[in-house]
């Protein structure tokens, strides 16, 4: 970038790749709610991760000799929860609306978060964040199923091993390596899990073609779009915009799925996407203390 480009073309046009991956991405978790009744939550992942899997071998054509035993134990980790986030998530799916889902489990890379800040003042966004969900139930979360709920907090609690472990792969497998051979690993996981389930009916050529566009939509587009983005933005800010992930999942449950979002449900949601951002934004100024550089202004 020159130096007589305008400054704010680039974040406008990233901020719009980061919210159009983020739209994508809640998009195809509700063409996946569409195919429950077909193939079920099970065989919804493992559509997803089959194809997913697929295109990532494709494009990445990734090596397989010349790593360490160390190594294929760390990718297959990450494979294993990859796979159970993924399952987890469309089980909650199966059994809560999209905007509550999403944003209970988004209590575990925000708590991660938090953790790994190792500042006491960042708990105040956690507290904030737990403050929404527990004004979400004010808002409807108590009639919703147990286990659903249960199933997004799982998720939650794998997406902050997700987090980790593809940090781990990353460091040990180069470009996108690491994760075409995951995603490899949990496809293979879930496929018994999705015929066992789903049957013969996962083969059906419309449904087969219905799972890669959730699959394009949830993983490729929104890869593709973050990579993008990435480029022309920090991660900091980058990490911010991905806080809305709850507001764009509930604005999208309520236009593609007909569900509906109370006055105080949507406050809670806000709570936890403010608490979230929150929690970035204050660990991404500590680190740059801590780098011995100035906060810049706003």
């Amino acid at each position: 970038m020159t130096s007589t480009q305008p400054a704010s073309r680039v974040p406008i046009g990233a901020t719009g790749l980061v919210l159009g991956g983020l739209l994508c991405q809640e998009v195809g978790a509700s063409f996946a709610v569409l195919l429950f009744p077909t193939v079920g939550a099970l065989g919804m992942v493992t559509l997803r991760l089959v194809f997913s899997a697929i295109v990532l071998l494709l494009i990445c054509r990734p090596r397989l000799r010349g790593y360490s035993r160390s190594d294929w134990l760390t990718v297959a980790a990450f494979g294993l929860v990859l796979a159970g986030m993924n399952a987890l998530f469309y089980e909650a799916l199966a059994r809560l609306p999209l905007g509550p889902a999403v944003t209970i489990e988004v209590l575990g890379p925000l708590l991660l978060s938090v953790i790994v800040s190792r500042r006491a003042s960042s708990w105040l966004w956690a507290v904030l964040a737990f403050i929404g969900v527990a004004l979400l139930s004010r808002g409807g979360l108590e009639a919703l199923d147990p286990i659903g709920v249960l199933f997004a907090a799982g998720a939650g609690a794998l997406w902050a091993g997700y987090i980790l472990m593809s940090a781990r792969t990353g460091a040990r497998f180069p470009k996108l390596d690491g994760l075409a051979i995951a995603m490899s690993i949990g496809a293979l996981v879930t496929l018994p899990l999705g015929l066992g389930t789903a049957g013969s009916t996962l083969f059906s050529p419309t449904i087969l073609l219905l799972g890669l566009a959730v699959a394009v939509l949830s993983s490729a587009i929104p890869y593709a779009l973050e990579l993008l983005a990435l480029r022309r933005l920090a991660a900091s800010t980058f990490s911010i915009l991905m806080s809305l992930a709850p507001a764009m999942a509930a604005i999208v449950g309520a236009l593609v799925l007909g569900q509906g979002l109370t006055l105080v449900s949507g406050l809670a949601i806000l709570l936890v996407v403010v608490a979230s951002a929150g929690a970035v934004r204050s660990a991404s100024v500590h680190a740059r203390k801590q780098a011995g550089l100035a906060e810049p202004v706003a």
